[in-house]
């Protein structure tokens, strides 16, 4: 069993005559255009034509790229888990595929000595899910809510040979995918191959509006380490023979490119001396690092050419020379005036508000939505109504989140997923945000995706 890297966390997992590509993102541009590789990758989508299967972990462009998509082959079917809710098969299926959702925790034989296990990352467990993220009412009592199976949007893949073993970690997160990871663990027993992400994909730290230069800088440092550490708590528990570091990996494009100093990632060299660094890892375990092209054999240990890391003063030009100069897919919009806002805002706040008393979240902390011409949308998630003010208000008692974003993105996002989504746009970096005092509420933001009309 072989398992070939073209970038980030698209692999290619190959056995006999049977192959997968794993998440596909081979086009830049994810993330409404913010999100590119480098370096470039040599592949076209067309490349990957003759596979068998692809496998989707979840719906984030990095890892589901509709670009990307529209390039591929729609006879080959795709393998996703069997999630709570259709987002994903939905995605997919518009994209001209056939899909074929996988139970949680059962081996599918795919072909030659090739099987697959897809997990959700929160084991189909909606408590996990809760405790981790700290929502009481998945946590307490989800069986009052409705809620049967995962409440996560992720998964992860083993797939095995009938005597080797790859796990597909992509985007799962320690702790909230310890209970899963160890379910592999105790079935398969010796993991040959563990991929898991080894940075961290969002828009904190580079979002922060109201941080200075220092404050962002540390703010990375903090994050770039947190993500280095959930990593050695897989590696911990799986013990695997071989482990690769990948996923997350992306270069801010456009007007963000200047974002880029800030952003909470480790090169894949850096990940492995931190992992090799004070016995973080077990001696037994081997970090495979490769370019992309390349493949690495599971059985005999095998690497098809020596790593060759980034050279970063290449990247920084890259980014000044090539990438600083794309545009993003919404700034083709035209400019939306006040009155567009107005006719999607009361049904935004509606739906906003149904959510978040939905999930028992109720909080005073004010919040204030860039529209357009200095206009916002100013609400609280307490109940207390939506108002359009001309300007910021003078500051309250009140904790404040003040959210500024393109008018164009801002009113695709209002007027509904289809068109984007809120949590598309803070990952990929296009949201800035303050809050005072400086206290985040997850379940606010969590809300925030569910304000369209």
């Amino acid at each position: 069993m072989r398992v070939r890297h073209v970038k980030s966390s698209t692999v290619l997992v190959e056995s006999g005559e049977t192959a997968v590509l794993c998440d596909p993102w081979i086009l830049d541009g994810a993330f409404y255009g913010a999100w590119a590789h480098y370096p470039p990758v040599e592949f076209e989508p067309e490349d990957f034509n003759d596979v068998d299967y692809i496998y989707v972990s979840h719906i984030h462009p990095d890892h589901c790229h509709r670009e990307t998509f529209e390039r591929l082959d729609s006879e080959v079917p795709v393998l996703i888990h069997d999630y709570n809710w259709d987002f994903l098969r939905h995605n997919v299926e518009a994209a001209g595929f056939d899909v074929r959702e996988l139970p949680h925790d059962e081996r599918i034989h795919l072909g030659d000595d090739l099987s697959v296990n897809v997990l959700a990352s929160d084991d189909c467990d909606p408590a996990v899910c809760g405790n981790h993220f700290a929502c009481p009412w998945m946590a307490e009592d989800a069986s009052t809510q409705g809620i049967d199976g995962s409440t996560q949007i992720d998964s992860m893949a083993v797939f095995d040979d009938g005597e080797h073993t790859v796990l597909n970690l992509n985007d799962c997160r320690w702790p909230m995918s310890q209970h899963a990871a160890g379910r592999v663990k105790e079935q398969y027993g010796e993991i040959d191959l563990a991929m898991l992400q080894y940075t961290f994909a969002g828009g904190y730290p580079q979002g922060r509006i109201d941080y200075s230069h220092e404050k962002l800088l540390a703010e990375r440092e903090d994050r770039r380490l947190q993500s280095l550490e959930n990593a050695v708590g897989f590696l911990e528990l799986l013990e695997p023979d071989y482990y690769m570091p990948f996923a997350g990996s992306y270069t801010l494009a456009g007007d963000l490119a200047d974002l880029n100093e800030y952003v909470a990632r480790s090169t894949r060299s850096e990940a492995r001396d931190y992992f090799e660094d004070d016995e973080r890892v077990a001696d037994g375990s081997e970090c495979i690092l490769l370019n992309s092209g390349e493949w690495f054999d599971v059985a005999t240990g095998e690497q098809s050419a020596p790593f060759s890391p980034v050279d970063q003063e290449q990247r920084r030009e890259y980014i000044e020379t090539e990438l600083a100069d794309r545009e993003f897919t919404y700034e083709s919009d035209p400019m939306p005036t006040l009155e567009s806002f107005e006719e999607y805002v009361p049904t935004a706040y509606e739906n906003f508000d149904a959510k978040r008393r939905g999930i028992g979240f109720e909080s005073e902390t004010e919040v204030l939505l860039s529209l357009v011409d200095d206009h916002y949308m100013r609400f609280t998630a307490d109940g207390g109504g939506h108002e359009i003010v001309d300007g910021l208000p003078d500051r309250t008692d009140r904790r404040r989140v003040r959210m500024e974003m393109d008018p164009r993105l801002t009113l695709r996002i209002l007027k509904g997923p289809r068109y984007a989504h809120f949590n598309n746009a803070y990952i990929g970096s296009h949201l800035g945000f303050s809050i005072e005092p400086d206290v985040y509420e997850r379940s606010l933001f969590y809300s925030m995706s569910f304000l369209h009309a």
